[in-house]
């Protein structure tokens, strides 16, 4: 059996393989370009990806693949339709993420929310120790204390957040595919038009492509902070930049790109310089305990199939 694994870089270099070697002969390549990508997996029989689109034009030639192995939860990178035509069983990673992604979640809420990176900057730049004053209290911040945190994708993550904001003291609405009665749940107008804080943690689908769009954040609260930490494709970035630019809005939060990482022509690049937007460089899903478990429940994965059991499988 050969496993290939693509893109190992994006587990991070802390993270032991090793446990691969009992399955058989493992390649392993740091980071694999597309023109590459054919010729790495033409002879396996497993392959471990993350970011690396996988479509017909280069699983044609991989003859001896049967299983796509993800360290990841969202599978937007696979063509899972073509993989099921040929009989390529394709397993994902749910729910090892699910606590770091809310914590970081979280954490950009809380920097914007409270101004925390001009307050900082304030003390570390010396201006504190000259002004004379004890306290400094601009900008103004608020509590999230009665606040209504709205939450777009109401998984794992999406519950996990929902703790986070009512031990705040938030009140929580939620948009998702199919209500529950657990948790009040409207529809995206009502969501964008009511909440103070909102975030995105909903999978990409054809039917969540762009689904805040301008007409959205036209409805939203002219101070609204929204983060997104689902997928770049969710909202339309464009839009998002001009919503913030405009003033529409009032915190912009980002952990994901349509392209990664962007250049200097994309959208967000204008928003670089601004205090009230906080971008970071897909790395919520990450903490180390995260990747950890994620590359263990690949290995799980794979011993299942291997034993005739199907884990994970999303196809």
């Amino acid at each position: 059996m050969l496993i290939v694994m693509l893109d190992a870089s994006t587990l991070g270099d802390d993270i032991d393989f090793s446990a691969l070697n009992s399955f058989g002969e493992v390649k392993i390549y740091e980071k694999t370009a597309p023109c590459d990508v054919a010729e790495r997996i033409k002879n396996a029989d497993t392959v471990i990806v993350n970011k690396v689109k996988m479509n017909g034009e280069v699983l044609c030639s991989a003859e001896k693949l049967k299983l796509i192995c993800i360290t990841a939860t969202g599978y937007d990178n696979i063509d899972v339709k073509y993989c099921a035509e040929r009989g390529i069983k394709v397993a994902n990673t749910p729910s090892y993420s699910s606590f770091c992604v809310a914590q970081v979640t979280a954490s950009v809420a809380c920097y914007l929310m409270t101004h925390l990176g001009e307050y900082r900057d304030f003390v570390h730049s010396g201006l504190y120790s000259e002004s004379g004053i004890a306290n400094r209290l601009v900008p103004v911040y608020h509590e999230f204390y009665g606040k209504t945190w709205g939450i777009i994708g109401y998984g794992n993550i999406g519950k996990a957040v929902a703790n986070v904001a009512s031990a705040l003291g938030c009140n929580v609405i939620v948009n998702k595919r199919t209500p529950v009665a657990a948790v009040r749940c409207v529809d995206i107008k009502t969501l964008a038009k009511e909440a103070d804080i909102i975030s995105i943690h909903c999978p990409l689908t054809k039917d969540t492509k762009d689904l805040i769009n301008k007409d959205i954040f036209a409805l939203m609260k002219k101070d609204v902070i929204v983060i997104n930490m689902a997928r770049g494709g969710v909202w339309n970035e464009a839009d998002a930049a001009y919503a913030l630019l405009s003033g529409k809005i009032g915190g912009l939060g980002c952990d994901v790109y349509t392209c990664e990482p962007f250049d200097k022509s994309h959208p967000f690049s204008k928003l670089l310089e601004k205090e009230n937007v906080c971008l970071t460089p897909h790395m919520a899903w990450g903490a180390l305990e995260a990747r950890k478990r994620c590359f263990d429940t690949v290995v799980s994965n794979i011993r299942a199939f291997l034993d005739g059991n199907e884990k994970n499988v999303v196809n």
